[in-house]
């Protein structure tokens, strides 16, 4: 099913699909500026795949029918096979730090191939694979946003305030957490695009970062209600837009 709100703005809609983004944005933007300082850019993508086939696998096992008990499933094989995937990759990074990023990219592909053959049987597989992979923001609601606000005030008080930043182990763990809780609200695409862009035009200024984050989302949903585009990838392609024209605007005109 593709996310797209038709030829109309409805603040019913845009509205919490936008808060879920701010959300997001306040965890990820903090996390993509550390992402960035270690050298390891695609680490959300491929812990973002993995909390994915964690989620394929609760399906696979048949969690959408065990009824009140099919989300507590899901939710839990998402944490378990995201958590176990940052203690893999936080070793690996100790064993083999010079190529830790190659490890990385293996990663990702072997999660992402197996989540492929999982869902082959599945009628509805390529609606799950879309749903992964960009996400149903649009369908967002007020309610749906408690577990992922509560996500993520946890990981910025730990961020924060205990100094969890700081450690290596700390930073995986708090890493599979948070994109565990996002990557089932806004996909795999824009988990990865709220983690890089605004840190990479941003730097150090999350002020910034939050703030080019906040005006693709905002550009993103309002394109795609106007226009009937797929909400995922309209916020990805704004920020991208958004971040093109700081860029640019930024540059000495002497040099």
């Amino acid at each position: 099913m593709i996310d797209t709100l038709g030829m109309s703005l409805e603040p019913g809609i845009l509205l919490p699909a936008f808060a879920a983004g701010l959300l997001v944005l306040a965890s990820h933007v903090p996390l993509g500026q550390a992402v960035l300082k270690r050298g390891i850019v695609f680490l959300d993508l491929a812990i973002a795949q993995i909390a994915g086939l964690g989620v394929v696998i609760a399906h696979s096992l048949g969690g959408a029918e065990l009824g009140d008990y099919g989300p507590w499933l899901t939710q839990l094989a998402a944490v378990s096979a995201a958590l176990l995937g940052a203690l893999f990759l936080h070793r690996m990074e100790r064993l083999a730090s010079a190529r830790q990023e190659a490890i990385i990219g293996v990663t990702f592909v072997a999660a992402a191939c197996l989540a492929l053959i999982l869902m082959s049987h599945d009628p509805h597989g390529a609606e799950h694979l879309q749903d992964l992979l960009v996400g149903q923001i649009l369908w967002t609601t007020w309610s749906d946003l408690l577990p992922l606000a509560a996500v993520t005030a946890l990981m910025l008080a730990a961020w924060f305030g205990l100094g969890w930043r700081a450690s290596p182990l700390g930073f995986y763990l708090l890493f599979a957490l948070t994109i565990t809780a996002s990557v089932q609200v806004v996909g795999i695409y824009l988990v990865f695009a709220s983690l890089i862009v605004p840190a990479l035009v941003a730097g150090e200024s999350l002020a910034r970062g939050l703030a080019l984050g906040a005006a693709g989302y905002a550009l993103g949903l309002i394109a795609s209600g106007l226009f009937d585009l797929p909400s995922g990838a309209a916020i990805v392609l704004s920020l991208v837009a958004v971040a093109g024209l700081l860029t640019l605007l930024k540059r000495d005109p002497h040099a």
